[in-house]
């Protein structure tokens, strides 16, 4: 009988890259679009597209090592907790781990069997698994997810800015606009198929919004474009 595929490891390198390449989608259309709104030039376009590249590349990357390595922290922090508790009082930890079983729906017998037959192999283990919720394929990897932020941020940001590159400026905004939203519907209905949700809810969700952020920047581009 074959093995059930499932997503549960994917789950933190694919929130790290979905959310990198949106951003740098989203926020670096919005930037084109804004700044070309205000009738900047095409090279003051690319060049404000390519520092916002970079310096949103970086930004991610700090941002989620940062919030990632906070939580690995405070995962190693109780592993420690578990670790002092299991050699100050292993009986009681053994009947904590039993108790936790039978929550679970196993009769007292069969809890406390199969809590000693765990702690046996591997004590730590059973209770940083079972009573702390913590496990291999979960467990936080910063820098993982800042390499993985920052490279698809990138990725996301180059989009529109090869869009730059090969768009005459008099079509610039409408092409990068629509660019944009498809690319984002594509990202978003990809990452949604991934983790086994809608395609479709995962793409229209994300059009949403870059519709927004884009509408949003334009309206301010053409307002200093205006003014001055």
């Amino acid at each position: 009988m074959p093995e059930a595929t499932h997503r549960t490891d994917r789950i933190g390198w694919l929130r790290a890259s979905v959310l990198g390449a949106n951003d740098g989608l989203v926020s670096t259309a919005s930037l084109i679009v804004g700044v070309a709104a205000a009738n900047a030039a095409s090279d003051d376009i690319l060049i404000a597209g390519t520092a916002g590249m970079v310096a949103g590349a970086l930004s991610m990357a700090a941002g989620e090592y940062v919030s990632v390595s906070s939580q690995s922290d405070t995962e190693a922090a109780d592993i420690a907790i578990e670790k002092r508790e299991l050699a100050r009082d292993p009986e009681g930890e053994l009947a904590e781990l039993a108790e936790i079983y039978e929550e679970r729906g196993l009769d007292p017998t069969l809890a406390r069997q199969v809590a000693e037959q765990l702690t046996s192999k591997y004590a730590l283990g059973a209770h940083v698994r079972d009573e702390l919720g913590i496990s291999e394929t979960l467990r936080a990897r910063p820098v993982q997810a800042a390499f993985a932020s920052a490279g698809s941020f990138a990725v996301g940001a180059a989009m529109p800015l090869a869009t730059v590159l090969l768009t005459p400026r008099s079509f610039l905004i409408p092409v990068v606009a629509l660019s944009s939203l498809l690319f984002l519907g594509l990202l978003g209905g990809l990452a949604a198929f991934a983790g086994g949700a809608s395609a479709t809810r995962g793409a229209v969700r994300v059009m949403l919004w870059g519709a927004i952020a884009m509408a949003l920047t334009a309206g301010v581009g053409f307002l200093f474009g205006v003014a001055g």
